[in-house]
């Protein structure tokens, strides 16, 4: 949630950035068994869209699938890059290049 602005931001020189109030996935029916998993879309994705509210958006997670990326091409008529960090290495540089990349491409540009 705002940890990022508590200990992130101040690392990095940027100002504190909006948060994503994320749903308790617990209190989600649809969740089977509390997993929080949707017809195995992780339960961020919905949120994370209509957050966007048609903006282009870049989301970084350990947990993102190809079920996520497929139900964001789908639902999202912009720009969206859903690139999976790898739990245990954490952001590495080649995770920044990509940011960097698709940024600085038409994907970070509103359509």
């Amino acid at each position: 949630m705002s940890d990022a602005n508590d200990y992130v931001s101040p690392w990095l020189g940027l100002p504190p950035l909006p948060v994503v109030d994320w749903p308790d996935p617990a209190d989600d029916p649809d969740a089977p068994n509390g997993t929080g998993r949707r017809d195995a879309v992780h339960w961020k994705t919905r949120t994370l869209v209509a957050r966007a509210a048609g903006r282009p958006f870049a989301w970084v997670d350990d947990e993102i699938g190809d079920p996520d990326r497929h139900w964001v091409r789908t639902h999202h008529p912009v720009g969206a890059l859903l690139h999976r960090v790898d739990p245990v290495r954490g952001l590495r540089d080649e995770d920044f290049a990509v940011l960097d990349t698709w940024l600085r491409s038409a994907g970070g540009q509103e359509r």
